[in-house]
């Protein structure tokens, strides 16, 4: 299919064109092209930045992303109107060797930029970068050496029908690239708008999240509605497939369906945001990501769970951080019987007055909760507007503190105790630990307690 003499004539072409006396002026017309795109990139990226509102324009479009396009679109539109205006003058054969090159390179930059705005930094993003870059580079070398046409011809010749559908490779090439082109036009508004959302003020972040995957959903199906008539694919031909995905959504999706539908309504509802601080069953941690799926809770410990989002629609989940992020942290501390408990209970009020996490309203305050078997319960109430740093820190200090000032205070610690009485008799004690054995006399007639 591809004969080697075709390829053999077209570099003996290139080579005759070379040695024209125009060549010269062919290639130093380009280098200005390239050196005059490379300037007037410099030259706007400069005064975007000096720019008074700069920080407007580059939300709206990126110098990062600017300084990837920009290059070689200017270059692209330069070579493509001096090859238009010299062509009736002399051989432009270099000029148009130069624009599908210029146009490979400028569509690889904008497809890349595309897709960084609207997936960011993805891990995956450099392979498909590569990949496609060879993808159209490839493209490219085939029209320049001629075989583009045949190769087309070979792909139409290739294919079948379903039901009155006829299909072929070609025809599913060009479906697939018009879906890709429609899909990415639509995932970098989606990106733009998603950018101008979280930059807007006294706007709720569930609000933002739902009009951001609203949005993006509609965009991807109206892509998709735009992109299959354009190759001549009957919309109508969907129906089995639509079909085909209630039945499953009716058979095996339900729990699937029902965490989508779960996600939109916490994310509406707003009775879980990002940063609150909840506990649901045995996990507990700070919201850190609400998809239309799950919902990502991070531990104190770093550990990350993933709960589906049913299961917080439809269990009681404690929201620490709801209304507002005030918590009562409490300490029980039990001190001898002995113990001058107004001056214990006034060291401990101190102690939580000095912590800095320690709010001052509503104050600190010491209950006498019970009397124990051997000492008297004490407990230190205090507030903390910052829960999600955790409470083991700031319980710690305190206990330290308060550990040191009872010592210098000299109030003790109680350490369970035991007395046992034995009339007429030994006893044996098994075991260890703080059990005070006592042995008193008495009346051979007294009970044993």
């Amino acid at each position: 299919m591809f004969e080697s003499p075709d390829f053999y004539r077209l570099a003996n072409d290139f080579y005759g064109h070379l040695r024209q006396p125009g060549v010269a002026i062919q290639f130093a017309i380009l280098a200005a092209c390239l050196g005059l795109a490379w300037l007037v990139q410099r030259t706007v990226l400069a005064r975007l930045a000096d720019h008074p509102g700069g920080d407007r324009l580059r939300y709206r479009i990126s110098r990062g992303g600017l300084r990837r396009v920009l290059f070689p679109i200017v270059a692209l539109a330069l070579v493509f109107i001096l090859r238009s205006l010299l062509k009736p003058l002399m051989a432009v054969e270099v000029l148009n060797l130069a624009v599908p090159l210029l146009a490979s390179f400028a569509l690889i930059r904008l497809v890349v930029y595309a897709l960084r705005q609207a997936f960011g930094h993805a891990s995956w993003m450099g392979a498909f970068e590569r990949a496609f870059a060879t993808l159209a580079w490839g493209v490219v070398a085939l029209h320049i050496l001629g075989w583009l046409p045949e190769v087309i011809e070979a792909l139409e010749g290739v294919g079948f029908k379903v039901g009155k559908t006829e299909f072929s490779l070609w025809l599913i090439l060009q479906g697939t690239a018009s879906v890709l082109a429609t899909l990415l036009v639509a995932l970098w508004v989606g990106g733009m708008l998603e950018q101008r959302l979280t930059r807007t003020e006294g706007l709720d972040a569930n609000v933002r999240l739902v009009l951001v995957r609203v949005a993006k959903s509609i965009l991807v199906l109206v892509a998709v509605m735009i992109a299959l008539p354009m190759v001549g694919l009957d919309l109508t031909t969907l129906s089995v497939f639509g079909g085909a995905l209630g039945v499953g959504l009716g058979l095996g999706l339900q729990k699937i369906a029902a965490n989508y539908v779960s996600g939109f309504i916490l994310l509406l509802d707003r009775s879980i945001r990002i940063g609150n601080l909840i506990s649901i069953g045995t996990d507990r941690g700070i919201v850190s990501q609400i998809t239309t799926r799950y919902t990502v809770l991070k531990g104190a410990t770093g550990v990350e769970v993933i709960v589906p989002n049913e299961t917080l629609v439809g269990s009681v989940v404690l929201n620490e951080t709801f209304t507002n992020s005030q918590v009562l942290v409490p300490i029980n501390i039990q001190v001898a019987y002995e113990t001058d408990l107004e001056e214990a209970m006034a060291i401990m009020v101190a102690v939580a007055k000095e912590q800095p996490r320690c709010l001052a309203d509503p104050s600190p305050k010491a209950f006498l909760v019970g009397f124990g078997e051997s000492g008297i319960d004490l407990r230190l109430a205090f507030w903390i507007n910052d829960p999600q740093e955790g409470t083991l820190a700031v319980v710690s200090a305190m206990n330290l503190e308060i550990w040191r000032r009872f010592n210098r205070a000299e109030i003790q610690f109680p350490f369970p105790q035991r007395e046992i009485r034995v009339v007429g008799g030994s006893l044996e004690v098994a075991g260890g630990g703080a059990t005070l054995v006592q042995v008193s006399p008495g009346p051979a007639n007294e009970p044993q307690g």
